[in-house]
């Protein structure tokens, strides 16, 4: 029994040295002759870059529709304004530049944050301030003025591969710092719904509640994600986790220390996915990838750059493009005015395009200029990603009429008094044509609505 643990414990070892190119080194460690793989030298020089946060904020309460309805406020002296409630959480980040003190983590973690709390490993406490932070992403930059910091490398996350282990490190449910092991059971996980640019690590290193904003590591002792969601029915760790590539943090995250926010540009295309079926139909081979353009914006950078409907790219500045949220995600990386080579296919011939990425074109309405009943809240296009005609709510001052109605940010009207718009200017027109009550169909996550607004 003995020579078997042996064996297998070296057969173990083999496979985890083998997993990853020139890893930190997993050495063979143990008592009385028994050698067993242990990652303590790859913890000890990671973790002291991995911090906990704490925060503390204050945020509007969510409130039953009904609670909107001006009659029943008045009969019931309920307040115009809903009352803000404190919250707390925990959290955790990455150092990843030791001299300017600065630290990445979730957006989610610290966009309610009056205070925010950072402990280091060694026991010292900070006051962190807010450098920048980007919703679309998930990902937030802090900062906080300490000395003799650890920085973590950033690795290149699309070196990843199905299989490579790595190690999840995080402050789960606020005990305390907590690494975790496991192996890259999936990547350019897109479409979850869970933020605006998607192309996750998906896991199955243990990712809890309070992991948000933690490191996941390769064996190299690189940080090739940052850990931000999980798949759980009961809100617990079921073996599904997902992590923000680090290419893209590294490039989010020059943005917000530059700017505070990213500046993000636009082709101006509407893409679909290039299928097998599709490629077929297009005499194309069916195991070619990349997105299918279905529509030009007028006046766009796509159009200026010479793209037509029917137009595959395949590549952009050498990068492979694998589906239609992959060129976006791309393409939402880029700064305004940077030019991209775009490799496409064209009638089944191919040819490089120079595009320069434009800023976003957006027509604000003020709900307040075109109908009282929408005072406080801001409208416009409804961005080619989401793929329906309307207007997006932008902006809803809290207290405002339009909030106490029921409408919310990201909410998307379709229809005005059971009439279809089909933009901004439609909108405007049927909402000052009714000046005591709007019947509007919603969509609001994925779910369609009507809302009375009087």
């Amino acid at each position: 029994m003995r020579l078997l643990i042996v064996i297998l414990a070296a057969m173990l070892a083999s496979t985890l040295a083998g997993s990853a190119q020139e890893p930190l080194g997993l050495p063979l460690a143990g008592s009385q002759g028994a050698a067993f793989p242990t990652l303590a030298p790859l913890v000890k020089k990671v973790t002291p870059s991995v911090v906990n946060i704490a925060v503390k904020g204050r945020m509007a309460q969510e409130q039953n529709p009904l609670l909107n309805d001006p009659f029943f406020q008045k009969f019931f002296n309920v307040p115009d304004t809903p009352a803000a409630r404190e919250i707390s959480a925990a959290g955790s980040g990455v150092v990843v530049d030791a001299r300017q003190g600065l630290i990445v983590t979730n957006n989610h973690v610290v966009e309610h944050a009056d205070e925010i709390s950072v402990t280091l490993t060694d026991g010292r406490r900070f006051q962190a301030k807010r450098i920048g932070t980007d919703p679309d992403t998930d990902v937030a930059i802090i900062k906080v003025p300490a000395e003799d910091l650890v920085a973590i490398a950033l690795g290149d996350s699309d070196k990843l591969e199905v299989g490579d282990y790595v190690v999840a490190i995080g402050n789960p449910f606020g005990i305390g710092q907590t690494v975790t092991q496991g192996i890259v059971s999936a990547l350019r996980r897109t479409g979850l719904g869970i933020k605006g640019y998607e192309d996750f690590i998906q896991t199955d290193a243990p990712i809890n509640p309070g992991n948000s904003g933690g490191a996941l590591v390769s064996l190299r002792g690189e940080l090739v994600g940052i850990n931000t969601a999980i798949v759980g029915p009961a809100g617990g760790n079921v073996g599904i986790g997902f992590a923000i590539p680090a290419n893209m943090v590294r490039d989010v995250m020059d943005q917000l220390v530059k700017y505070g926010s990213v500046r993000r540009g636009r082709l101006g295309v509407v893409v679909q996915d290039l299928t097998h079926d599709l490629a077929g139909a297009m005499g194309l081979a069916t195991n070619q990838s990349g997105a299918v353009i279905a529509n030009v914006e007028a006046g766009s950078a796509a159009e200026r750059a010479g793209l037509k409907v029917g137009d595959v790219i395949t590549a952009i500045d050498k990068a492979p493009v694998r589906s239609a949220s992959d060129l976006r995600n791309k393409i939402g990386l880029l700064r305004i005015g940077d030019v991209a080579d775009l490799v496409l296919l064209r009638g089944g011939k191919s040819m490089v395009v120079r595009a320069s990425v434009a800023a976003p074109v957006q027509k604000l309405i003020e709900g307040g200029q075109i109908n009282p009943l929408l005072e406080g809240a801001s409208f416009g296009p409804v961005t080619a990603d989401k793929s329906t005609n309307g207007v997006q709510v932008i902006s809803v001052q809290t207290g405002s009429k339009a909030a106490r109605a029921g409408l919310r940010k990201g909410d998307i009207i379709t229809s005005v008094n059971q009439e279809e718009i089909t933009g901004p200017d439609e909108f405007a027109a049927s909402a000052k044509a009714s000046a005591k009550r709007l019947l509007l169909t919603l969509l609001r996550d994925g779910h369609a609505l009507f809302l009375v607004v009087q």
